[in-house]
């Protein structure tokens, strides 16, 4: 198993690097005719692998076993597909004098996205919460993701300026859902292997989403929609993303805590419905929405950068803080739970 080493403070994300890296060499060398159909059928199949490994990692048994938590993942799906819509849905307002259309798009594609798994876990983890809450609320959150995401898009976005379409709906059945069940369906027989090679498996991850970030924003250079996009339209985004996660961050918080449940499991509530997936968005992006996808999915690029950064110094502060009372929003008792203390995080 892997060790997920999460920095103490401000975490740049290597993986961000490779992806900003990556937009780069699309803008100066983007793929173009008979390289374009390549690299988008190469895209395709890459989407289509990496949510059959999906499918073929995720354990059904444990996945049954943690239902018994009901109202806690009850409370992150609401964060996840209930709270962030209806924000996204609240900044409809700063169009277009403060978002672009294209912009407040992504943002609203942002918002119906699912939770994350591995850096909820490890930030639980850090701030000594529920471990094994937090595991089961990213995996539900990632099911869920899978049938919600796309029907969500399809109520909420416009289709006359994002690109979406109704027939991405069927192409999300077809390249995302079916790889990701066959997945389920096999991983009775292929499991042992996938574990074994967990870590060049993680490569192929990761590789995948690179080439669906490259095939993406190639598209976007060669139908000239950068122009779209300044400098000062990207730092009033990040000024808005950053609201949206002081907002999710402080009504988790208190709903959490008015809701009774206690510290560790207040923890993995503020910690996974916060989140928002950019494994799951970046290949959903580019079947709903093609050659847009690339100014779509920059939101959520900058904002998982942000909820990396935002919520390392928030469990680093909860882990020291947690002993002495000091703890801001949550309080300090210390939980029962085996599970919530701190541990070596594994993925």
């Amino acid at each position: 198993m892997a060790r997920i080493a999460m920095p103490t403070w401000l975490p740049i994300d290597p993986y961000i690097a490779v992806l900003v890296a990556t937009v780069g060499l699309a803008a100066l060398l983007p793929a173009e005719g008979g390289a374009a159909t390549a690299v988008g059928g190469a895209s395709t199949v890459a989407v289509g692998l990496l949510f059959f490994l999906y499918g073929a990692r995720l354990s059904t048994r444990e996945a049954v076993a943690g239902l018994s938590h009901w109202r806690l993942h009850l409370t992150v799906v609401a964060s996840t597909f209930a709270l962030f819509p209806l924000l996204g849905l609240a900044a409809r307002g700063l169009v277009p004098h403060v978002l672009t259309p294209q912009l407040y798009t992504g943002l609203l594609y942002l918002c119906v996205l699912p939770s994350t798994i591995q850096s909820s876990i490890a930030f639980t983890s850090i701030a000594r919460g529920n471990v094994s809450a937090a595991i089961c609320a990213g995996t539900y959150s990632s099911l869920l993701g899978m049938v919600l995401t796309p029907l969500l898009a399809g109520v909420l976005l416009d289709s006359g300026g994002a690109g979406f379409s109704a027939h991405g709906l069927a192409d999300i059945g077809l390249q995302l859902f079916a790889p990701f069940l066959a997945g389920q369906l096999l991983r009775r027989w292929i499991g042992p292997f996938i574990t074994r090679h967990k870590k060049v498996l993680g490569l192929v991850d990761r590789g995948s989403i690179l080439l669906v970030v490259y095939t993406a924003f190639s598209e976007g250079m060669v139908q000239g929609i950068w122009h779209q996009v300044t400098v000062a339209r990207l730092l009033v985004l990040v000024g808005v993303e950053a609201v949206l996660l002081a907002l999710v961050l402080t009504v988790t918080s208190a709903t959490s805590r008015r809701l009774r449940f206690g510290r560790a499991d207040r923890t993995a509530i503020v910690f996974c419905g916060s989140k928002k997936s950019l494994a799951n968005g970046l290949p959903m992006a580019s079947v709903l929405f093609g050659a847009h996808a690339g100014l779509i999915v920059l939101p959520l690029m900058l904002f998982h950068q942000m909820q990396l950064m935002v919520c390392a110094v928030i469990a680093k502060r909860w882990s020291t803080a947690g002993d002495d009372g000091g703890e801001g929003s949550l309080p300090s008792e210390r939980s029962s739970n085996p599970d919530a203390q701190a541990r070596p995080v594994t993925a």
